[in-house]
């Protein structure tokens, strides 16, 4: 008799997390975090209260300073570390193991299909990697309770970050599981994408063109802008896809059976369509800042005076993509345009790295066209290529603002019972737990009368 498919999938779900409890890299995993997290939690206080003048330190370090920089990117940080090398074990011991053991075919038989059990493989997981939020959650209590401040939206972007790399990384576990002979080789596998990404990002910064604009759906790329407070959709779209792609390769190749040429083929064919499926998705514009600051945003008056601009704007660039003049430019002035003005394109036109190139190739310009007018710029700062932009626009420039400048929050702390509670405290309790849920089922067994 089959079972209802919510039962089924309880059952799958409760099976599921009853494996990753009582598997040892997961035990470690939680281990590792403690003290991971706290050295960078206890780092993060000391160098936040450096800044906020302790020991006499300069005052103007104070001036405008963030916990989003200063606390809850540094303490997370470690997350990132932790769900590239160490978590992604993790999600390939539940495929791996089952393949290995010859279950996966008793599974098949299940009333639930192959892409559903992979489903709750994937939400387990996720669930499971919330759970190990747990120390870098602890700190962030920590710092309340020394007197520090928190803004909730800043907090929930950079965990939202977290959250679709996590998904992502997990679903490429799964997949590089699925068509791999043993856990060994998945991790390799899933090792080399996540080198392979890290390529793109220096390819990136010294070739730009295409690998420049792939480079901003990476892991990195991507946990980055969370991390500055900004949530674009198009990065949120394009993550989900990929990993969607992902798991439809895992479930491509975990079903018996079928030949390799037809799985090969098949692979392909998922490949493309997630790429073009990726390439939807990273067409939509909108996003949200959602940091205290306001630091990706143009002043609300500066809003208001381009609110007017319906024509596209086109932005020629001539500086090598090593250059800091042209992170300048991205990071302070045309990820603010792009939030504010319906369209902005950019075309980085220099030839050869800012060292080599030729005086006649018009390096260090940047030429910024609306609707058939053109001016040019060598400064990147914003209030330059904002009055470029009223000039030839024709529009007024705002006079003044009035919007409150921010302060920032200083606060000179020291990380009181830190070490006590991610050095020792924390190693301990998850020891303590996992021992003692493994205990009942070792009672049972040697209870049982010799057969």
């Amino acid at each position: 008799m089959r079972s209802p498919d919510g039962a089924a999938w309880w059952r799958l779900f409760g099976k599921e997390r009853r494996e990753l409890a009582s598997s040892r890299a997961w035990v470690v995993l939680l281990v590792v975090l403690g003290p991971l997290v706290g050295h960078a939690f206890i780092t993060a206080v000391d160098s936040y209260a450096e800044a906020s003048g302790a020991g006499g330190g300069p005052a103007a370090l104070a001036q405008g300073l963030s916990p989003l920089d200063g606390i809850v990117v540094p303490v997370f940080g470690a997350y990132a570390i932790a769900g590239i090398l160490l978590f992604p074990f993790v999600a390939i011991r539940l495929v791996s193991s089952e393949k290995q053991s010859g279950s996966l075919k008793l599974l098949l038989q299940a009333p639930v299909s192959l892409g559903t059990m992979l489903v709750v493989k994937l939400t387990v997981l996720v669930v499971a990697w919330v759970v190990a939020w747990t120390p870098g959650l602890i700190g962030l209590a920590l710092w309340r309770s020394y007197g520090g401040h928190l803004a909730a939206p800043e907090v929930l972007g950079v965990l939202l970050g977290h959250l679709l790399r996590a998904i992502l990384t997990c679903s490429l576990a799964i997949a590089a599981a699925s068509f791999t002979d043993n856990a060994a080789t998945a991790a390799v596998v899933t090792l080399a994408v996540t080198l392979g990404t890290w390529a793109l990002d220096f390819i990136a910064q010294v070739r730009g063109g295409v690998a420049l604009a792939l480079d901003a759906y990476t892991p990195e790329s991507a946990l980055r802008t969370f991390e500055t407070g900004e949530i674009r959709l198009s990065i949120v779209l394009v993550t989900l896809v990929l990993a969607a792609g992902a798991l439809v390769l895992a479930s491509l190749w975990l079903r018996v059976g079928r030949r390799r040429r037809v799985r090969v083929s098949g692979s392909a064919l998922v490949v493309v369509a997630t790429a073009l499926l990726a390439w939807v998705a990273a067409q939509p514009r909108a996003s949200w800042d959602v940091s205290e600051d306001r630091r990706n945003s143009l002043s609300a008056a500066d809003q208001r005076a381009l609110s007017p601009i319906h024509a596209p704007l086109h932005v020629t660039v001539y500086l090598a993509p090593e250059d800091p003049r042209l992170a300048d430019l991205e990071r302070g002035v045309l990820r603010k345009l792009r939030r504010t003005l319906p369209r902005v394109d950019v075309q980085y036109a220099a030839h050869g790295s800012g060292l080599f190139a030729r005086p006649g190739d018009h390096y260090g310009e940047v030429w910024y066209e609306i609707a058939g007018h053109r001016a040019m710029s060598r400064s990147t700062t914003e209030p330059i290529v904002l009055e470029t932009l009223y000039g030839i626009a024709s529009i007024r420039p705002p006079t003044n603002d009035t919007a409150p400048t921010y302060s920032g929050y200083p606060l000179v702390a020291r990380p009181f019972a830190a070490s006590f509670i991610f050095y020792l405290l924390w190693p301990v309790v998850v020891l303590g737990v996992w021992l003692w849920t493994r205990r009942p089922a070792r009672t049972s067994s040697r209870s049982m009368p010799p057969s």
